[in-house]
């Protein structure tokens, strides 16, 4: 057994830069190199490009742009790679990959990881009465994909049969890095702190340069933009890890922009439920341990659920969005205009041609905080891009709306411009729907060579999730004089999405500052700053071992993903939007001599 294994993510998503990976290899000195290119949306992308043709469905610059120049040097390096960008068709993948293997004339072993892909048994789910888990709606007439997630143990069981690359399809983002941690340290199915302590290292890593510096609150602190260090984590055979990055590469390793990225798309952090393990991460701890090197300790696990969560995607319509901006004396007062304008023109020729009203608008006066709603400081701005977001079930519609876009030129504002993207494209609007299926129904294999092996899922039990924290007060201040001042000042905060929820995590600055957020940052006082955006509760939960509250805000980002027509759709700026919230500190708190950092 090693005593470190060192694995390295250089990819967050589809799209990220093929530099990451080749960094990594380059000057990593790693065991496994990771790559994580799978989203919601991705999987309905991946689906409609396999049925126009049977050998596509999965992520092709990851084997062109990224393992083509790769290959050799991997090969040399003896480094093993486990990445989720088969997609829709992982044996696609696999076979795109020994093609190019051949070619180089190596002898590298290629894994496909295929049974997330429940399109054969839509029949037999519908029958099973499966519900949305947020809404309990049914399942959708006509489906793009549907993909149980699966964990890390496929993952294991492909390396101990002796791949050198492992594709997966849909899997939990961190069972790329789990899956060669149970590997290379024999970790058990019942080892629960050390699979939720791996888990915890792919949670960190899996997003790439989130965690070394990107994203981060305090963003003029983090160096090196333009050759930002890819994370890796060097994960020891007690769970427990260090965030490093290559040396002499930009970015920022802090107990700060690891627990910012700790705390990213995450629910209650002593109930985050995966296939493998439902974590408790609330007594996760970050320390300094050297320049750029964070230790990270503290994660615990409990036996999983007995299903696999499911993720669907499906086709609601069409939608288009056009933007144009527009300059001079009440800018903002103009953009609305032009705006309510285009929609009562569009809507009177859709009445004559018996088209029907639109599904939805959504008009945002970009450069005003439109955003921000009644928290706007930008009300009388001079220069301003409108942006309109329309949905309707006709296509035809939608073709009309971007027809009127443009003679807003001459019969709207005067100082409209800004075309410069051409007239608006109409686009099929993808839906999510969730929902649990019973690990029973779902069967996990591994292909490799001639082999087809099936890997048993992990046993599971249902674990409740734990109920909301009380608020409490700070104390010994009753007496003391208290003055507003930003959050933003007290306080790290970082924001990310799952569907139509976002999360907010909210880590104090300093330990002393807890009790202020506690009192000052309800989950009550979280809901009324964001009502003109979050339609439904707002959950608080207490992260104790982060100095932390994590804000699950429900129905809060216009229906997420492609399905919103917001500009905002996976709620990236909500935590900025949360540090402006004015909050309640003691005056000598603020002096000269006081603890607050400086007004940034």
């Amino acid at each position: 057994m090693k005593d470190i294994v060192r694995i390295g993510c250089g990819a967050g998503f589809w799209g990220d830069s093929p530099a990451g990976a080749a960094q990594l290899v380059a000057h990593g000195r790693l065991d496994y190199l990771v790559m994580d290119y799978l989203a919601e949306i991705t999987m309905s992308i991946l689906a409609r490009m396999k049925s126009a043709d049977a050998n596509a469905g999965y992520a092709t610059d990851f084997v062109g742009a990224v393992m083509q120049p790769l290959l050799s040097d991997i090969a040399r390096q003896g480094l093993r790679v486990v990445t989720n960008a088969g997609g829709v068709n992982p044996l696609a993948c696999k076979a795109a990959l020994e093609a190019l293997i051949a070619e180089a004339g190596l002898s590298l072993r290629v894994a496909a990881v295929v049974g997330d892909d429940l399109g054969g048994q839509v029949d037999a789910l519908r029958a099973a009465d499966l519900r949305e888990l947020d809404t309990g709606a049914p399942l959708p007439a006509k489906l793009a994909s549907i993909n149980a997630y699966l964990g890390a143990a496929p993952i294991a069981a492909a390396l101990a049969a002796g791949a050198d690359i492992v594709v997966t399809g849909r899997c939990v983002d961190s069972a790329l890095v789990l899956g060669p941690l149970m590997h290379e340290f024999g970790w058990q199915a019942t080892d629960y702190d050390r699979l939720a302590a791996g888990s915890l290292a792919g949670h960190v890593i899996e997003c790439g340069t989130q965690c070394t510096g990107g994203l981060f609150t305090d963003w003029e602190t983090v160096p090196g933009w333009d050759d930002m260090g890819f994370p890796i984590a060097e994960c020891a055979p007690d769970g427990s890890f260090v965030l490093s990055k290559p040396e002499g590469t930009g970015g920022l390793i802090s107990p700060a922009t690891v627990a910012e990225q700790i705390t990213y798309e995450i629910g209650d952090p002593a109930h985050y439920l995966l296939p493998d393990v439902c974590c408790d991460f609330s007594a996760v701890e970050v320390r300094q341990a050297g320049a750029d090197r964070v230790q990270v300790t503290g994660a615990r696990g409990h036996a999983p659920g007995a299903t696999y969560k499911v993720s669907a995607t499906w086709a609601d319509g069409y939608r288009c969005t056009a933007t144009m901006m527009i300059g001079g004396h009440q800018a903002r007062a103009k953009g609305e205009r032009v705006a309510a304008s285009i929609l009562a023109r569009t809507r009177a020729q859709f009445t004559a041609r018996g088209l029907g009203d639109y599904r939805e608008t959504s008009v945002e006066i970009l450069g005003a905080e439109s955003t921000y709603g009644p928290h706007s400081r930008a009300r009388d701005t001079r220069e301003v891009v409108v942006k309109i977001g329309v949905a309707h079930a006709d296509k035809r519609a939608l073709e009309l709306f971007a027809r009127e876009i443009f003679p807003a030129a001459t019969a709207m504002a005067q100082g409209l411009t800004g075309f410069a993207g051409g007239r608006p494209t109409v686009q099929p609007v993808v839906r999510l729907f969730s929902c649990l299926v019973p690990k029973a129904l779902v069967t996990a294999e591994v292909v490799l060579d001639d082999l087809r092996l099936v890997v048993a899922a992990p046993p599971g039990e249902h674990t409740p999730p734990r109920a909301d924290s009380a608020d409490t007060a700070m104390q010994g201040e009753a007496a003391a004089e208290l003055v507003a001042v930003p959050l933003r000042r007290l306080a790290y905060a970082r924001s990310g999405d799952k569907g139509d929820r976002a999360n907010i995590g909210l880590i104090a600055r300093r330990a002393e500052f807890l009790p202020v957020l506690a009192r000052e940052v309800s989950a009550a006082a979280v809901a009324a700053w964001f009502a003109h955006l979050a339609h439904g509760p707002v959950t608080r939960y207490p992260w104790p071992g982060l100095a932390a509250f994590n804000f699950v805000l429900e129905r809060a980002l216009g229906g997420g993903g492609v399905a919103s027509l917001r500009h905002d759709p996976q709620g990236k700026a909500y935590a900025q939007m949360l540090l402006e919230m004015p909050v309640r500190v003691p005056a000598a708190w603020t002096g000269k001599d006081g603890i607050l950092p400086p007004q940034p």
